[in-house]
């Protein structure tokens, strides 16, 4: 059984300046509510209006603005002259296996010394490890260039220039004070690297090394445009802001995918239903990046970088297919340990008065922890700690909510903890069993004192007001050109009062319990009878019975385009309802 999401407090947010709407509106021939749209996002001009809706491969930086990447070419350069084997090592989430895949993609079109590497997620965990630096050096590889890890391995480092191995690093978390003493550290986030755009993905860095090698050896641009689909995946997947520079490239790499994918992606499109589609930042992270984090959860992150890297049409599609597979089991496991988390939850004595979530089961697949904790936050709102047991240790994945510091309140354990890494809203962790009771109860005693005065409310940000009349083709048509959507340019949220079920709305999805926990809409609104607009409400069943009445809603939702049988329609997708009082 699914728990229902908690009320949610809907949020509108201010206008933009009325004067600089109109003006906006009048220059660029579009509704005022869209106007209004732009003028939030700090776009109030013409200039910066063509820029938003027309992004240029040229407004792309010059990846030697980033600290030590002429260090990094020129390492790289004289390892291919001198015929050095490249070890390629990169973590087994999306954002690892991609970067993986696009690294070696290009390289091998230059020299055939080369190995790639992802790390078992069991045996060895989440960034660069011993048995990693072994294999490279039983491989007889002198090169190691980490993606999206490696930002913290000092130690790790040193151990593999004592067997005379350099290193560069390609990463995109937060550095510690100290760096690892590689030949190259290119990270955005260094305090001195000075690079304009410091959110890019661990597969955006190792881009910026692909096209800084290009440049510098006179390779056409156009020569490495192909390797963007990779790049949107993992700038999907990871959740980097789609702003700045990582709009551009997901601009183009959106293209690249759906017009000329590779041929493992093309294989998990087919799998995922979509080539038919005009797939979107959304397609990628609600079914291709699962499938690719489905290798690396269920088995060896290997398998998706042999896919993505696969040259034949067969051998993509045959491990396409056992990916998936592995994806339909991670979901049967996901939902029956979600059950049980849910269950163990309501057993916790003073539950209700706890200002965290943490639970553990020493036989909970470890592939998984992190999906459950995520639903739990969704279910209790709580920062949340899942926990398994594994090689001999507690390790777990914590999730949180908006505007507390996971991180820092795990960080402050940390001498409990064997390690742990992350950021602010989501992070890994392992403990020794001694630790754990500890650990436990200094976990919540901190979150209680960090989190006063944060109100654990979710909270649906919303734009603006929309009467269902304003939703023409055109008003779609136009929206649409604001994508790619992501963090720091959602899809818009918009808010239609007085709305009723024209009676055909029905209960939709797989069976939970006997509870079909979707809703599938027709919509009215009051005084606009003939203009019905479809619409989704994922997990908003509990509303039913109260439309079947006939009772009035508000609801808040995002527009987007539903595909039935190759035919694309205006979708609502609801994302909450506020039930009307009836006087």
């Amino acid at each position: 059984m699914y728990v229902m999401g908690i009320d949610k407090k809907w949020v509108v947010r201010e206008p933009g300046n009325p004067a600089t709407v109109r003006q906006l509106s009048q220059e660029l021939g579009i509704d005022q509510v869209l106007a209004n749209l732009l003028v939030q996002r700090g776009i109030d001009s013409f200039a910066k209006a063509r820029e938003f809706f027309r992004p240029d491969l040229g407004m792309l930086h010059d990846p030697f603005l980033m600290t030590d990447m002429d260090k990094a070419v020129d390492r790289l350069d004289k390892a291919i002259k001198a015929g050095e084997r490249i070890f390629i090592y990169g973590d087994y989430d999306v954002d690892g296996t991609t970067a993986v895949s696009l690294v070696y993609s290009f390289f091998r079109t230059i020299t055939d010394n080369l190995e790639y590497y992802i790390p078992d997620r069991y045996d060895e965990g989440y960034g660069v490890s011993y048995k990693g630096i072994d294999t490279a050096k039983e491989h007889g590889c002198s090169l190691l260039i980490t993606l999206d890890c490696g930002i913290k391995a000092i130690e790790k480092v040193k151990y593999a220039k004592s067997l005379g191995i350099d290193a560069i690093i390609c990463d995109h978390h937060l550095p510690d004070s100290a760096l690892p003493p590689a030949v190259a550290v290119l990270d955005p986030k260094r305090e001195d690297c000075h690079y304009p755009f410091d959110d890019l993905s661990g597969c955006g860095v190792g881009f910026k090394l692909v096209q800084a090698y290009a440049q510098s050896h006179g390779i056409p641009f156009e020569k490495i445009t192909s390797l963007l689909d990779l790049l949107v995946v993992s700038i999907a997947s990871d959740l980097v802001s789609v702003t700045g520079e990582n709009r551009v490239l997901a601009y183009y790499g959106l293209k690249q995918l759906n017009e000329n994918p590779r041929k493992g992606l093309m294989s998990i499109i087919k799998l995922s239903g979509l080539e038919k589609h005009r797939i979107t930042i959304d397609e990628i992270v609600f079914k291709i990046g699962p499938r690719i984090n489905a290798a690396g959860r269920m088995e060896s992150g290997r398998t998706a970088v042999d896919m993505l890297t696969s040259r034949d049409d067969g051998d993509a599609l045959e491990i396409g297919t056992h990916i998936n597979e592995h994806n339909n089991d991670r979901k049967k496991i996901d939902r029956e340990i979600t059950e049980e988390a849910l269950k163990m939850v309501l057993e916790i004595p003073g539950f209700e008065h706890r200002k965290s979530t943490l639970v553990y089961n020493p036989n909970w697949h470890k592939g998984v922890v992190g999906i459950v904790a995520s639903r739990l936050v969704e279910a209790y709102y709580r920062p949340t700690i899942v926990m398994t047991k594994s090689n001999g240790f507690i390790t777990g994945s914590a999730r949180s909510v908006a505007g507390f510091d996971l991180y820092d309140a795990i960080e402050s354990c940390s001498d409990l903890l064997e390690n742990f890494g992350g950021h602010m809203y989501a992070a890994g962790l392992t403990i020794r069993e001694e630790n754990f009771e500890e650990f436990c109860l200094r976990f919540e005693k901190t979150v209680a004192e960090k989190i006063k005065g944060l109100d654990l409310t979710p909270v649906v940000n919303i734009d603006s007001y929309l009467d269902f009349n304003q939703i023409t083709p055109k008003f779609f048509r136009l929206l649409k050109q604001f994508q790619p959507f992501g963090p720091g340019n959602q899809s818009p949220v918009f808010i239609t009062e007085n709305v009723y079920d024209n009676g055909n709305g029905r209960k939709v999805g797989a069976a939970d319990n006997g509870d079909l926990k979707h809703l599938k809409l027709e919509l009215i609104q009051e005084d606009e009878p003939y203009h019905h607009i479809s619409a989704i409400a994922f997990n908003l069943s509990d509303h039913f019975d109260h439309m079947q009445a006939g009772n009035p809603v508000d609801i808040c939702y995002s527009i987007a385009e539903n595909y039935y049988r190759g035919i694309a329609n205006i979708q609502l997708r609801v994302k909450d309802i506020k039930e009307k009082e009836l006087f």
